[in-house]
């Protein structure tokens, strides 16, 4: 048997590239980092994170259940009650990406400066090349 080669995010067919995009999408990212503060219903967690449609939560909590960072807990009571949570390789997840988004919010002005300077000098480029 040949040694099998550690994964590298780099190669076109690498597994560990489904997983980052899960882990990175948008709702991954923030379903995540909301359950890091604790467990919460589908409708509770919906609320949490503005925005998000109930088939888009709904995908994404099944994808991430799927992939092994999301418990769902389904109690037999009626009406139904469910819960989601973090296995501890979310939690793992979570941090990470958590960190990502604490940083995107500190950056925001930055980014927009450098998107300012950008277009400016796109329409300096475009009128100096219309002339």
């Amino acid at each position: 048997m040949g040694v099998s080669k550690p994964p590298n995010v780099n190669e076109p067919m690498c597994p560990s590239r489904l997983v980052l995009e899960h882990v990175t999408s948008r709702w991954g990212v923030l379903v995540l980092a909301a359950l890091l503060e604790r467990s919460y219903r589908f409708s509770e967690l919906r609320r949490a994170i503005g925005g998000v449609s109930e088939k888009m939560l709904a995908q994404t909590l099944q994808t991430l259940e799927r992939d092994g960072f999301v418990h769902r807990d389904a109690k037999p009571v009626i009406p139904p009650r469910v819960d989601y949570s973090l296995t501890p390789l979310g939690e793992g997840a979570a941090r990470q990406v958590w960190e990502l988004a604490r940083w995107s919010e500190q950056q925001v002005g930055a980014v927009e400066a450098a998107r300012e300077r950008y277009d400016e000098s796109r329409r300096e480029s475009a009128t100096a090349s219309s002339q």
